[in-house]
């Protein structure tokens, strides 16, 4: 595979003097992507500008399909790419993943990128969450001065900002389960097995709640503002869903359940293979 990307540079597909194609396809976190080389290395001293000049492809890590490999998030990167592509940075209106792309920035070594997204502090030492979403300019104000909080709740306590700028919504819960019982009415150790987790709802309050554990590869591309039903969790258990949702601040306001039986022969004294799919409707008022 790196011969062939030798061979290719050298027939005029790549840059002159890099070992590279011209087109180069990635492999990030799962996610693949396709750009042009001087994307790759826009940014001088950059991580992955030190990938793609100091060393030559047989040196990085590649997929079972020779794509060069990084573990990193893959849903993230999509920005990183955005940036490399003219140094501007662009982000949806409601974006809550601010602070892990810092992050992503940070490791690729993208130091002015990784500036823009950090919060900045105003005059009266208060923290400012906005950011200029095609700022290229060091010296960019920053937004307008927040007065400090001093509104009590009749028990005098402080308010959490948090709280009152959380958007309401529903978002519902899906899982296919099956169970076996047997002849003497008892359930063996397969009762709920559960395949996937599916997640239903508006794109942002999804990612709100559910995060890292969220699998968005069968969905990738749908905006913060849009409904999704193809999201699943990254893991199995209802209960780990039901824990993050209360703790988002949403309640269980309704549920269903169909199921179908099935016998494993023709022999009506076998075991019974029951399956179901159940919802749980979660909302936050």
């Amino acid at each position: 595979m790196a011969l062939a990307d030798t061979e290719r540079a050298a027939s005029g597909c790549g840059d002159p003097g890099t070992p590279f194609s011209e087109i180069i396809e990635l492999n990030v976190g799962g996610q693949v992507y396709v750009t042009r080389h001087k994307t790759l290395v826009a940014v001088p001293d950059s991580l992955l500008w030190n990938m793609f000049t100091k060393k030559s492809p047989k040196e990085l890590a590649r997929d079972s399909k020779g794509r060069f490999f990084l573990d990193r998030d893959g849903f993230l990167f999509r920005y990183i790419l955005d940036y490399l592509r003219d140094l501007n940075l662009v982000l949806p209106d409601y974006f809550p993943e601010k602070s892990r792309l810092q992050r992503e920035a940070d490791f690729f070594s993208l130091r002015d990128l990784a500036k823009r997204l950090s919060p900045r502090v105003s005059k009266d030492n208060s923290i400012c969450e906005e950011i200029s979403q095609s700022d290229t300019e060091d010296g960019a104000q920053c937004c307008s001065s927040v007065e400090p909080l001093r509104a009590l709740s009749a028990g005098g306590a402080m308010r959490s900002p948090s709280l009152d700028s959380r958007k309401s919504g529903y978002i519902t819960i899906g899982y296919r389960g099956s169970y076996t019982i047997g002849r003497d009415i008892q359930t063996d150790a397969k009762f709920r097995r559960v395949a996937r987790i599916t997640v239903c709802g508006k794109t942002s309050l999804a990612k709100e709640v559910f995060g890292d554990t969220l699998n968005e590869s069968r969905d990738p591309d749908r905006p913060p503002e849009r409904y999704t039903s193809r999201y699943y969790l990254k893991y199995n258990f209802l209960e780990q869903a039901f824990d993050k949702l209360t703790e988002a601040g949403f309640h269980m306001v309704a549920c269903s359940s169909t199921g179908t039986c099935a016998y494993t022969s023709n022999d009506p004294n076998e075991d019974k293979i029951w399956t179901s799919y159940t919802e749980y409707v979660f909302c936050r008022e």
